[in-house]
């Protein structure tokens, strides 16, 4: 079967998902389904920044050419940086902070088209994240991070230490040169948000079980004279916090 038809697309108004699930009424349509379904929708589109409608015909071309471009790609990220498209508009399309896609309020939740989808993701120097191919770019929302680590690996030990987190989409990263890893302090509820770099400025937020194991990983380190809660990963040390404060919090 080819890719394409293997990869479903139906993005229904809600109230079309009472009577069957979303997975059911995915597989009962194909893409030209999708953008007929876009079609009926064409009245609604907004006006974009440059005085143009992002019509449905405009949203189909793009996506049909994200389907087919990941389609063609195969498996792993499409060389997203190296296209540089008109930006063509925002779709409604959303990143929740657990993960999930949606699209129009509803979620994507056919996990092939969402792996797809973040195929040709980039987040660009401006702080937007946009769906790329090689003759559109499209805005999305990205509500923290648009990957979640689900999972993570640690071998050796000492300077040798290696993390591999796992995403929730399949990327394999591990901690180091060219994926460094984060903590951000959460000023309202005093916790902490790990994230590790994926792709370009593609940022995984680490969930909060993987969280843990990472934590456990930890040692106390001096940097730049002064004792620092950290954690080794490919020959890199990331700081997490500086040791008194977690002598403070363990107290």
């Amino acid at each position: 079967m080819p890719q394409n038809a293997a990869i479903r697309l139906h993005l229904a108004p809600v109230n079309e998902l009472k009577s069957q699930t979303w997975a059911d009424k995915a597989d009962n349509r194909d893409n030209s389904d999708y953008f007929v379904t876009m079609a009926e929708r064409s009245e609604h589109r907004e006006q974009s920044p440059h005085g143009q409608s992002l019509t449905s015909a405009t949203e189909a071309r793009g996506l049909e050419a994200l389907i087919s471009r990941a389609a063609r790609a195969g498996k792993g990220p499409a060389p997203v940086e190296r296209w540089n498209p008109d930006f063509c508009g925002d779709l409604d399309m959303e990143i929740k902070a657990d993960g999930t896609w949606f699209y129009l309020g509803t979620p994507i939740g056919r996990m092939p088209l969402v792996q797809l989808f973040s195929s040709v993701l980039r987040k660009d120097a401006d702080g937007k994240t946009y769906l790329v191919t090689p003759v559109e770019r499209v805005g999305i929302r990205v509500v923290d991070a648009p990957f979640i680590a689900v999972e993570m690996n640690a071998s050796g030990s000492g300077d040798e230490q290696v993390i591999t987190f796992r995403t929730n989409v399949g990327d394999v990263v591990a901690a180091g040169p060219g994926h460094p890893l984060r903590f951000v302090d959460e000023v309202e509820t005093g916790g902490l948000k790990p994230y590790v770099l994926v792709r370009g400025r593609l940022e995984a937020l680490v969930a909060r079980a993987v969280m843990y194991e990472l934590v456990a990983h930890g040692e106390e380190i001096d940097i730049d004279g002064k004792a620092m809660f950290a954690v080794r990963s490919g020959g890199e040390v990331y700081p997490i916090m500086p040791a008194e404060k977690l002598k403070r919090l363990s107290a």
